[in-house]
């Protein structure tokens, strides 16, 4: 793994630092509906003020594409980030130029500036370096603390990182020594479980992990594209047809690379998608022309939770099955079961990230019982696809 600065390693004290915090919220009316993201900066932030520094947040709010955009104002985002931090949080209208200048030299130890939406200015986005070196100037430190948004090459997660020391903070921090542990340099064996709609959308994704990981589970509707190639029938179930060579493709590369994909070895089915349907179990094989497979079956659950065990490191990204509606989400709840229950014992090291994943983990109960939770979406999907992240290569070292 790359080495990268934490804030440990810069001197902050009595410095400005422009943090790069993920605060993208949901908002409805004005107010903040789900505050886990504010809640995740706290202890970067905190760290931050203990040693001395100023932090300055820096932020995006949805996609006003370089226009101002009253709406999409982090100005309402202050009573949730107050809430968060125990403490008064200033305001600046603009993130750049004198105002925002006038802001920071108000500042003192022990206070907290938010910038107004980084993506209000065209510079943003375009990562153009007249606006990134506006910013900078506002500071002495770059500290990023959004994993979030390190897959794109913004000012604010890539350009501000060329012209101040810079550091990871605590979430960017534990994120990458999670990934690290998970992929760059993990106990083995490995096992990745992938699921999810489409075969198409995760083709990277699945190159790369044939040749990273022991074992690739393969679960959802992409499942049934690869029995599809298997010249199996799965009636009127999701399945992408046009894909099956592709997906004959990556079993015959998975062999060649020395890693094992398991796919459902029995079914559930049901003639239409919807809460509790009236369903049966099957073996993979067996699916009739009228029905759907809704969910991995029994035996394929008992045999993903032999895999586990036998595994070290789990990376999970996508449900086995139609989680989002009973019963078509028991093999996603019972592997996850499985999963956390290792855990717990210290017998395997669990990274999971994507937002079905993560909805379908905390519906299972057990994202408190993964070694990891990554709520990054997008930077998580292109990480696993083994791609760079212009946030984090920006952040290290030498």
């Amino acid at each position: 793994m790359a080495d990268f600065n934490t804030i440990d390693d810069l001197d902050l004290d009595g410095k400005i630092v422009l943090t790069r915090v993920d605060i993208n919220v949901p908002v409805e009316n004005g107010r903040v509906t789900d505050a886990t993201r504010i809640e995740k900066i706290v202890p970067t932030v905190k760290d931050i003020q203990a040693r001395g520094g100023i932090p300055v947040l820096l932020a995006h709010f949805d996609r006003p594409k370089g226009q101002r955009v009253d709406a999409m104002s982090l100005k309402q985002l202050v009573p949730a980030l107050e809430s968060a931090l125990g403490q008064p949080v200033k305001f600046s209208d603009e993130a750049i130029g004198g105002p925002a200048k006038r802001a920071v030299a108000d500042l003192v130890k022990g206070d907290v500036l938010l910038l107004e939406n980084t993506r209000f200015y065209p510079g943003e986005e375009a990562n153009d370096p007249t606006f990134a070196a506006s910013v900078a100037a506002l500071g002495q430190i770059y500290v990023n603390d959004a994993f979030s948004a390190a897959h794109r090459a913004h000012t604010s997660t890539e350009g501000i990182a060329r012209l101040l020391p810079s550091a990871a903070g605590r979430l960017m921090e534990a994120e990458l020594r999670a990934l690290d542990a998970a992929l760059g340099n993990p106990d083995r064996p490995v096992t990745a479980i992938v699921g999810g709609a489409k075969v198409s959308t995760k083709l990277e994704l699945l190159t790369n992990l044939i040749e990273k990981v022991e074992h690739l589970v393969i679960g959802g509707g992409m499942a049934n594209t690869f029995l599809v190639a298997q010249g199996i029938e799965v009636g009127t179930s999701l399945a992408e047809r046009d894909m099956a060579d592709t997906a004959r493709e990556i079993l015959e590369k998975s062999a060649g690379a020395g890693c094992t994909i398991h796919l459902p070895v029995d079914i559930v089915v049901a003639r239409e998608f919807a809460a509790n349907a009236p369903s049966e179990v099957l073996p993979a094989d067996q699916c009739p022309a009228d029905a759907m497979i809704l969910d991995a079956g029994p035996a394929t659950v008992a045999a993903i939770s032999e895999v586990f065990a036998a595994s070290r490191t789990l990376i999970w990204n996508g449900p086995l099955g139609a989680f989002e509606i009973p019963p078509f989400d028991a093999a996603t709840n019972a592997a996850a079961q499985a999963a956390a229950a290792l855990t717990r014992d210290g017998k395997l090291v669990s990274v999971a990230g994507g937002g079905d994943t993560v909805a379908a983990l905390n519906k299972a109960g057990v994202a408190d019982d993964f070694t990891y939770i990554s709520t990054a979406g997008g930077a998580f999907l292109e990480w696993m696809e083994g791609k760079e992240l212009p946030g984090v290569v920006a952040l290290t070292k030498g």
